[in-house]
């Protein structure tokens, strides 16, 4: 069993910034990628951005390049996605969940952290 505790949503205007975290304990392991998804109302899950075990390796959808940046930190077995320049578009609830390197999740979701852009 794998717990995922997201956290640091909250609202901001556009143009402002958040730091998301992700707190990964239980059956998982170091040298599984990472992932951020995320779901806005009435929409299926989206992948937002990877990082391989490492932290050499990332990967972003079109969406959020080069506003969003993913990090991990294997001590501390924790994920983080720094969000940039948010726009009203990016209002969903952020979810973390470990991959085999690609966009599909290997577990159940968490309870994920709400992050509301206003315009």
């Amino acid at each position: 069993q794998v717990q995922l505790v997201e956290s640091g949503g909250g609202l901001v205007q556009a143009g402002g910034s958040l730091r998301l975290s992700c707190a990964a304990s239980g059956r998982t392991s170091s040298t599984y990628s990472m992932a951020w998804f995320r779901q806005a109302p009435g929409k299926e899950h989206e992948f937002v951005a990877v990082i391989n075990w490492s932290g050499a390796t990332t990967s972003y959808s079109d969406s959020v390049k080069g506003r969003f940046t993913i990090s991990r930190d294997n001590a501390k077995n924790t994920v983080y996605l720094q969000m940039n320049s948010l726009k009203p578009e990016d209002t969903a609830v952020y979810y973390c969940n470990p991959t085999l390197g690609g966009r599909s999740p290997l577990y159940d979701w968490g309870q994920g952290t709400q992050v509301t852009v206003s315009s």
